[in-house]
């Protein structure tokens, strides 16, 4: 195949991905904006914009961004509290934040994620996303019964069937799409039957024709007593919103094997929500549901988002009747599927071969996601992860020792020092018994934080005290210049002592 065919086809599973996720996105959009407590217009012209700036700056070509459910429960309060124009004017805070942390390159970060809580993610946030759909089986709040709910599941079941199946016979058309065709045409005939399935337009309630959206300064003070109540919903939700695009991206660089740029797509998330909070939007973040689609569909390029984007903007301006029709359980039925694709249930088929600590990782992140936000639940991943690690290594620490025949007693450290290992190094020396000179040889041992360091401070002070003439081996300079105990007492050999430093900044 040539490499022009090849091309044209990828255009064509982009636009065509990208209208199956402009399909799926509506409700969710909608459904996002009455929990923050907006207008689903503004959710609607909101997801357009972040879409379009992240399918152009970001850096994860076939991510798809909206009007995500983790941001709007950060605003919920904001808008109860101070109304809608506080919101937009911090989302103009919240993508300058976001632009900054691009700019200073701290997206790096998100690599150091433990895998552990990457698994417990991807399993916490397709159970959310499960028990999102659950609501779809109610009308006005009254949970379906009789044929209505057998029609519905049943509709529910056909739509995740030519979901699975269709690709085996064929991959023209996304088949989300032809899902949602299908599921559709039968939602109109089973009214006609006198069996009622809900639709996007009831779920709505209201509609979801607008128009294009305009230019709107947020209409509040400029002064000191705004940025208080602004700066920490802003900064929340850059940092939710941030932490969750980074996850996805990388779970989506592990699917495509390929490498997202995670700076570039801070400053497109940035650019994304500092215009929405300029045109009168709510903010948003990569949504790893729509982004799962599109993949499934065959999107991997930017034109898929921005085929997203505009769709969901030609179903505001032009099609909202016909996006009016679709049935909640064709929408329902595909995001079942996500919950699928999504969760990782390797984390459970080899849930005996994992260390214990990081399965109890998997669960702990799983249910603080599902029970209250993925940025605690990722942060409380974190904490654990290096409280165990620091644990683990802290234990590694030891000592050989050996006299020479002038009666100086050496102790070959052997692992790391630092705050983990600090209080165990401590106890490594016998002070009182040691003879007049005694030397501590690091050549097998790392120096790595000020925890170190006031480690071999006190041991040295408690050699002072004992009179005892104590040398330090193989240190690095930067170590001899922190030791404030040690100008007196250590004997310094640089020749013998390695070239290296307590903290490169290359590495930090």
């Amino acid at each position: 195949m040539s490499s022009f065919l090849k091309e044209k086809l990828s255009i064509k599973d982009d636009v065509l991905a990208g209208l199956t996720v402009a399909f799926a996105l509506v409700p969710e959009v909608v459904a996002f904006a009455f929990v923050a407590g907006i207008d689903p217009i503004v959710g609607l012209n909101s997801a357009v914009i972040i879409g379009l700036c992240t399918a152009i700056f970001g850096g994860r070509p076939g991510m798809i961004s909206g009007a995500a459910g983790s941001i709007a429960v950060v605003f919920t309060a904001l808008v109860a509290l101070h109304g809608v124009e506080y919101l937009f004017a911090t989302v103009v805070v919240m993508g300058i934040v976001q632009i900054l942390v691009g700019v200073l390159k701290f997206g790096k970060f998100a690599r150091m994620i433990p895998h552990s809580v990457m698994l417990g993610f991807v399993n916490g946030l397709a159970v959310v996303i499960f028990l999102a759909q659950l609501s779809q089986f109610k009308v006005d709040g009254v949970w379906m019964s009789g044929i209505q709910l057998y029609a519905v599941l049943g509709l529910v079941a056909l739509t995740m069937g030519i979901i699975h199946f269709l690709p085996k016979l064929t991959k023209a058309v996304p088949a989300s799409l032809v899902a949602i065709g299908v599921t559709t045409g039968l939602s109109m005939w089973s009214n006609k039957m006198g069996i009622h399935i809900p639709n996007v337009l009831e779920f709505s309630k209201g509609g979801i024709a607008g128009g294009l959206p305009k230019f709107h300064i947020p209409e509040v003070p400029l002064s000191f007593e705004t940025l208080k109540i602004v700066l920490p919903f802003a900064v929340t939700a850059a940092m939710v919103g941030l932490i969750e695009s980074l996850l996805t991206m990388s779970l989506i660089d592990d699917l495509t094997d390929t490498r997202g740029q995670a700076n570039r797509e801070s400053i497109g998330q940035g650019i994304g929500n500092f215009i929405n909070g300029l045109m009168g939007g709510t903010g948003g973040c990569a949504m790893i549901g729509q982004s799962m689609i599109n993949l499934t569909s065959g999107g991997r390029g930017r034109i898929s988002g921005v085929s997203t984007a505009l769709a969901l903007l030609s179903f505001v301006l032009f099609g909202s009747k016909i996006i009016g029709i679709i049935p909640l359980a064709a929408l329902v039925g595909v995001m079942f599927m996500v919950v699928i694709e999504t969760f990782a249930w390797e984390s459970l088929k080899y849930r005996k071969r994992i260390p214990k600590k990081d399965f109890l990782i998997i669960v702990i992140v799983a249910i603080i996601t599902i029970e209250h936000d993925l940025a605690l639940a990722v942060i409380v991943g974190i904490i654990i992860s290096a409280l165990i690690f620091a644990w683990e290594k802290g234990k590694r620490i030891s000592a050989e020792t050996k006299v020479s025949e002038s009666g100086t007693k050496t102790y070959i450290l052997e692992g790391p020092l630092f705050f983990g290992s600090a209080a165990n190094f401590k106890e490594l020396f016998d002070v009182q018994n040691d003879p007049k000179v005694v030397a501590i040889d690091f050549c097998k041992s790392k120096v790595t934080d000020h925890s170190a360091i006031e480690a071999i401070n006190n041991i040295t002070d408690k050699y002072r005290q004992a009179g005892k003439k104590l040398k330090l081996k193989h240190l690095s300079s930067d170590c001899y210049e922190l030791l404030k105990n040690a100008e007196e007492i250590i004997e310094i050999n640089i020749v013998e002592d390695p070239k290296y430093f307590v903290a490169d900044n290359e590495l930090a």
